[in-house]
């Protein structure tokens, strides 16, 4: 992304209006931000988390992740104050009467484990509700600690942080976009707020590396799965969700955590295409439809294509589909390739797409290089 595109976008600074009563959205400020069609790294589902923050005296640190937007109860008081949907600092104070304003480098932070690690390619920084007490600026910082590190760990001398979000002016109940454009693998997150305020929720966007040695070891695995590196490319329909649903860890549990197209009236079909985490041997396929009943694809078939301009080749033909149900497949033969496209007749959803099987030793070859080249 250039400067000059990443400079149409708004950019929001100052208060928002005091809430009037009625929509709390109704004056919310957002844009449509292009990186945000690649998945969130620090989404609960993967296993992220808020591991530190050094104050959350009015709201918790773990409400950054959660899913869906904040909510706002303008009646909800609690012994603290009023309970926001977010973490919220105390204010800041200086040393003295003479001098009570916090200095220019004081400043909260929070520190964020990603529930994948991947670059990052754009972070969203919501302040909504937080109209007067928002924080004046945010910066962002990431590193790359293999393991399971302490906060300690992460706040030692050693561990170099580099700069993803320069500091930067925010405005408050607004969506904060921000372009990252650093080649690098990354683990963990710092985020700061200058001097103090509130953040509503976090979004880290971005592409999953996946430790290469660990899939190694795994031997068969989910070569699509978000978790291991796999992605969408693109979809015929994002109607009621969005078709990176498919790829997330775990069953859905509810209808809108799959993906479902609109209803056709015509005489095509949906489809979704994904890119593999490297060259894949895959063995066997499992579509499931958990939780969509009465919109559930009525048959699927999935498709496997090697190379960016290699021509599509059919693993699993036309299938009927049942509701709720988890379909599996084991292929006669092993399909090869780097691309899957999963197409439904006519419409409807699937919640979830796995596919099993191992990398080829030139894809494993590719994802090593590439693991080490972004420093992982």
């Amino acid at each position: 992304m250039t400067a000059q595109q990443q400079a149409r976008w708004p950019r929001f600074t100052g208060d928002a209006n005091p809430y009037g009563g009625g929509d709390p959205y109704a004056d919310y400020r957002t844009a449509d931000f292009p990186f945000t069609h690649h998945a969130d790294l620090a989404d609960r589902r993967l296993g992220a988390g808020v591991v530190a923050a050094n104050d959350e005296f009015f709201a918790e640190r773990e409400n950054l992740l959660l899913p869906g937007r904040a909510e706002f109860d303008p009646e909800r008081f609690g012994h603290k104050g009023k309970v926001m949907d977010g973490w919220e600092t105390r204010r800041r104070r200086g040393a003295s009467a003479e001098h009570p304003w916090p200095t220019v480098d004081d400043h909260d932070w929070a520190l964020i484990r990603l529930g994948a690690p991947g670059v990052v390619r754009g972070i969203v920084v919501d302040t909504a509700h937080f109209r007067g007490n928002y924080p004046q600026a945010v910066s962002v910082e990431a590193t790359c600690v293999p393991g399971s590190p302490s906060p300690k760990e992460l706040l030692a001398d050693d561990v170099k942080w580099t700069t993803l979000v320069p500091r930067t002016p925010v405005g408050g109940h607004a969506a904060n976009g921000f372009a990252v454009d650093v080649e690098q693998r990354v683990t963990h997150l710092r985020v700061n707020q200058h001097p103090d305020g509130g953040i509503a929720r976090l979004r880290v966007y971005g592409e999953v590396v996946p430790d290469p040695k660990w899939l190694e070891v795994l031997g068969t695995f989910d070569v699509v799965a978000l978790e291991n590196g796999g992605r969408v490319e693109d979809a015929s329909d994002r109607f009621y969700s969005p078709a990176t649903n498919t790829i997330q860890p775990g069953r859905s549990r509810k209808m809108d955590d799959g993906w479902e197209t609109r209803r056709r009236r015509d005489r095509g079909h949906d489809w979704i295409r994904y890119r593999l985490v490297a060259r894949s041997l895959i063995r066997a396929i499992e579509i499931d439809t958990a939780c969509l009943k009465g919109n559930s694809a009525g048959w699927a078939s999935v498709s496997v294509r090697d190379g960016e301009d290699g021509a599509w080749t059919e693993a699993l033909p036309r299938t009927r589909l049942q509701p709720d149900t988890a379909h599996r497949f084991v292929l006669p033969a092993p399909a090869v390739g780097t691309h899957a496209r999963v197409d439904i007749f006519p419409d409807g959803g699937i919640s979830r797409l796995r596919l099993f099987g191992s990398l080829t030793d030139e894809g494993a070859a590719h994802l090593a290089a590439r693991h080490q080249e972004l420093g992982g």
